[in-house]
């Protein structure tokens, strides 16, 4: 990919890159990019509170598994990085012969869960602040699905095609706002486990 081309819209994560990715900074480095866009490491040193040499050093782990690249963009030696791809996906199967990276998937995700909670809580915080047209829209919403796995399967690839279809529908209008969809499917009988 040329470093000036826009981010692809998602990338399946190798062992490698989820065994970078497991970190606190590099997975907050790379979520400010999504979120922020472009910055140099000054910048988002400065915006998570961190100093510029441990983010460059991050960054340029992040940039070895192809999760950021340098837009070439910046000023003398100060480089301008953003996200390699809009998203990332993983399947746990994936990484089932290799220890290290199934261990760091595990905090991974458990990273994300907190993450989610924390902004989720976030959006609570000032809810209230919103025009009910978009507040009655936004938030939580829980479901129950009675489904085999081949069904599971075909909920979330729908679920993501839907995703897809909605992921730049607004751009260009300036009433848009950009808004986090969190999709977690779990067993509701976690001790039911199938062929047991």
């Amino acid at each position: 990919m040329a470093p000036t081309s826009l981010p692809q819209s998602s990338v399946r994560l190798s062992s490698e890159a989820v065994k970078v990715l497991a970190h606190p900074l590099r997975s907050r480095l790379l979520s400010q990019l999504r979120r922020v866009g472009p910055a140099s490491a000054t910048e988002l040193a400065s915006l998570l509170g961190t100093n510029s040499g441990a983010t460059s050093y991050h960054l340029r782990k992040l940039e070895s598994v192809g999760l950021v690249v340098d837009t070439e963009g910046g000023k003398g030696k100060e480089r301008l990085w953003r996200a390699a791809s809009e998203q990332h996906s993983w399947m746990a199967s994936d990484f089932a012969d290799d220890e290290d990276a199934s261990t760091a998937l595990n905090w991974l995700e458990r990273d994300y869960v907190r993450h989610f909670a924390t902004r989720a809580e976030q959006w609570l915080d000032v809810s209230a602040t919103w025009p009910g047209d978009w507040a009655d829209h936004l938030g939580l919403n829980d479901n129950v699905a009675l489904v085999t796995q081949e069904q599971l399967v075909a909920l979330r690839a729908e679920l993501e095609a839907v995703l897809q279809k909605y992921r730049r529908v607004g751009q260009g209008n300036p009433r848009a706002k950009r808004v986090a969809v969190y999709t977690y499917a779990y067993p509701v009988d976690l001790d039911k486990t199938p062929g047991r």
